[in-house]
This record gives C-alpha cells, structure tokens and sequence, in this order.
C-alpha cells in the first residue's frame, strides 16, 4: 500500500507539473494566434527584419515583470510568421542605459566593418538609449550569428543631440543612393528628422517633416516604406507612418533620398487602424524581392495598457498584416490584409445563415461575412452577452466596433474608449465584405479589400462564443473558421 501510495504521489505530482507548464497559455484572456511571451511585459515591435529564412521580431520587453520598466529588446522567430519560437532577450538594459524602440537591417556588403572573419553577415540593431529623464541618443549594437547574440558598438552613441526626448530610430538601405536612411522621432516638437549614413556609424541630417496630420499626441516610432499600388504591378509610392499616441497615423507621398513629399490631404487624418488599441506598428526590412510590406504593431493602449487583467503576461502583437495602396478619387488609402501565411491556421468551415444565433467550439476563431451595400438601417453581429458589437450602416457607409456592452475590465480609461466608427472610404461594392479575427480577448476587423482595420481588446464578463446576427441584410453569409493556436 505504501508502494502503491508513492507512485501515485509521484504520478499526481508530474501531472501537476505538467498543468503547471501548461498554464501559462491558458490564462484567462490569453490570445492564441496573436503572439504574446510565456511572461512579463511587452509594447512597441522593433527590429522586425527578415534573415536566413527566419521573420524575426525584437520587442520591448521588461524581464522582471508585467508592468512596464527595465526596457531591454525581447526576441523572437519565426519561419511563417504564424508559429513564433521566443529566444532569450536579445539586448538587455545596462543601467543607467534601457533599450528603448528602434530596428535592425541586415548588411551583406559589410558597410558597418563589423565582419570579423569570411561568410559572416552582420544584423545591426540601431535603438534608442534612454538615461531616465536625462538623455536620448541612438546606438547600435551587431549580431554575427544571425540574431542569437548581440555586441553594443565601442563608439556608441551614433546620433546624440543631447536631447531629453528623441527616439525611435527606423533604418533602412535605399538603393538609389546606396546609403542608409534613418528616420527618427522628436516627440513633444512632432516632427521626424530624415538622416542618411554609408556606415551605421555616422548620420548626416537630410530634413524632416512635420508637424502635420494628428498633433494632439506625442509623435512616435516613425517608417517609411515603399508600397505597391494595387492594379499596377511595378507601380509605388511611399508611406510615412507613425504613432501620435495613443493612436497612429500615415501620409502617402514620394521620397527622393532626401526628403518626404506629402500627397495626402492636409485637412484629413489617415489612420491604419480605426480601433482603440493598436499603436507602433512598423514593417519587416530586407523581405524578398517582390514581396508586398508586412507589419506587425502592438495590441494595447497606453491609456490603461498597464492595467489590463492579464497574468503573468501583459501585451500582446497584432497579426502580421500585407500592405499595399488603391487611389479613391483624390485620395491615397493603405490598404491592410491579414498575411497570406494566416491561412495556414484555418482548422474547419462551418457556414452559417443571416438571422441564425450559434455556440462556437471556443473563443479563438474568424468569422467571414458580407452586408448589402443596399440595406436599409443598421446591420450587426454580437458577440457573447452583446460585449463585442460589429455594425454597417449602408446610408451613411459608417463602420462600427462597439466593446461598451464588455463587463471583465472595470477602467474608466478603457469605458471612455469603446465605441468606434469610421466611414469606409469611396463607393463600396455591392455585398461588403467582412472578416473579424476573435482570439480569446483580442478582434481585429478588416472591411472590404483591406480599406478598413479596427482593432481592440474585448475583456469580457462571459463566454464570447456566442454569435448572433441581426435580422436584417438578407442574403448575407457567413463563414466560421475554428482556429488553432501559434504555440
């Protein structure tokens, strides 16, 4: 009896060990298919780059905790952007220094002279050091074994102008000119200055731009990039997108090596996300030729980002998502579509009918569905006890993401942003198209052909499998895809 006692005291204690290894994906609230680490705290994405096969995405990262603070760079990889391997931190702060927000290229033709012996290609990381209310500067810091281990540069800082704000470096190669571009926030003055370097080391001031747009909020996290125009293969333009906290904003436009030429409306602010929480999203560099932008930004609001019910982790990464850009009378608007690799995650299909109310399996999953442009009134999908509301009004073309009705996050701060519209810019087709990303406590929309995303966190009080659909828009369809998670 005693022999039998010990192998089940043994046996109940390896699967207590095996539930406690589990557990910390399962918490309540924890997104599936959205990429959070095993714990502590998460904001802005840096140093998204592509290399040797691998997505890799740094990330501000504390190693102590799941508030925000000990700004280090976090780390992860990917081969699909789906499934994602979280790696040891990549750049640790060394106080009085933290790591705060930058990016990182690849340099095959050795410009920076960190090569150190035959085959090696350098990956330089440019990010900004932070003296606590004292000074920000940008520095540098070079891997040699494509990720794994970083070196801070002997000579840092590489750009100081004894500053106490000014950050959020965003570098990359621009083959015109064969220099690196580098462009950089200065927060309180909302304006980005444009540098150029031959060697990572030392920039030279080219203009900047700003202020412009949205100015209510401090200016963060700068890119520019390239995009293709849909309908016209090998046709561009370039896209500055930032962050005015705590929302984000971009302007469409030419860049000649020196300077960015705005072309968007000055009397109109263009958002690539309409939601309340998606903040600091920039794109992949050295991606293969031919392949349209892919960005990744931050699930969170720093007006409560602090305070969400999280466990052990607190903050979250959006899907990657495919750019590209479509002319809507005088207008330039982003377009922004979940990555093609996404669709690895579909599990099963089940169609469902207008006016039907069904349970799901569980509270990760896509729904896919249009609305007649013709309808009359407003059309809608709830989710769970009417926490998350999805409507189209088809007089007024206005979009709508509604959280108001969710009852898990008691913060007066996430009450006061919760009900969001937009209008779906230029003549919408006939049946409009859309698909809701739900994980677990985290809805990403996308409307049309990518001409709308609204993103927010739905902490809800009860079960959000449930969905029911208003009666009206007949001859609307829906597609349910179960979907399963990127562990």
């Amino acid at each position: 009896m005693k022999r039998i006692g010990f192998v089940l005291l043994i046996l109940a204690a390896f699967l207590n060990y095996r539930t406690s290894a589990q557990s910390p994906f399962r918490e309540k609230y924890r997104p599936q298919f959205h990429f959070t680490p095993e714990k502590n705290w998460i904001n802005d994405p840096n140093g998204l780059v592509f290399y040797g096969g691998e997505y890799h995405m740094f990330y501000q990262y504390n190693p102590y905790g799941n508030k925000w603070g000990h700004m280090s760079w976090g780390h992860a990889v990917s081969k699909d952007l789906v499934h994602w391997k979280e790696l040891p931190v990549a750049i640790p702060e060394a106080p009085p220094l933290t790591i705060f927000s930058g990016s990182a290229v690849v340099d095959p033709f050795n410009t920076s002279g960190f090569v150190q012996k035959l085959g090696q290609v350098p990956m330089v990381a440019i990010y900004t050091a932070d003296i606590p209310n004292s000074n920000q500067s940008q520095h540098i810091a070079y891997s040699l074994d494509s990720g794994r281990t970083f070196t801070k540069f002997n000579f840092n800082p590489v750009l100081d102008l004894e500053k106490k704000d000014f950050r959020d470096p965003k570098v990359f190669w621009h083959e015109p000119t064969k220099k690196w571009i580098m462009a950089v926030m200065w927060p309180h003055e909302k304006k980005v200055q444009f540098y150029n370097s031959k060697t990572l080391k030392a920039w030279t001031l080219l203009s900047e731009f700003g202020p412009a747009g949205d100015t209510s909020g401090i200016w963060e996290c700068p890119d520019l990039f390239r995009v293709p125009i849909a309908g016209s293969p090998g046709k561009y333009k370039w896209v500055f997108m930032m962050s005015p906290a705590p929302y984000m904003q971009y302007f469409v436009g030419e860049f000649d090596g020196t300077k960015f030429i705005n072309e968007s409306a000055t009397d109109k602010i263009y958002r690539p996300d309409y939601g309340p929480d998606y903040y600091a999203a920039i794109v992949y560099n050295n991606l293969p030729p031919g392949i349209a932008p892919v960005s990744i930004g931050w699930v969170n609001n720093w007006q409560y980002a602090g305070d969400i019910p999280a466990g052990e982790w607190r903050g979250a990464m959006s899907l990657p998502r495919s750019l590209s850009l479509k002319r809507v009378g005088a207008e330039w608007i982003l377009l922004q579509n979940p990555a093609d690799e996404l669709a690895s995650l579909k599990k099963k299909d089940v169609q469902l009918n207008a006016g039907q109310e069904i349970a799901l399996e569980d509270q990760s999953f896509m729904l896919e569905w249009q609305w007649s442009a013709n309808a009359a009134g407003v059309q809608e999908i709830s989710l769970g006890d009417n926490e998350l509301v999805i409507s189209y009004n088809a007089s007024t073309k206005e979009v709508g993401l509604d959280r108001s009705g969710s009852k898990g996050f008691d913060h007066a701060a996430y009450r006061s942003n919760s009900v969001y519209k937009t209008i779906f810019p230029g003549t919408p087709p006939a049946n409009l198209k859309f698909r809701l990303y739900f994980d677990e406590s985290i809805a990403e929309l996308y409307v049309g052909d990518g001409e709308v995303a609204m993103t927010a966190q739905v902490f809800a009080g009860g079960p959000m499998n449930k969905i029911r659909f208003a009666p009206s828009g007949a001859g609307q369809a829906l597609l349910y895809r179960d979907l399963e998670g990127y562990r």
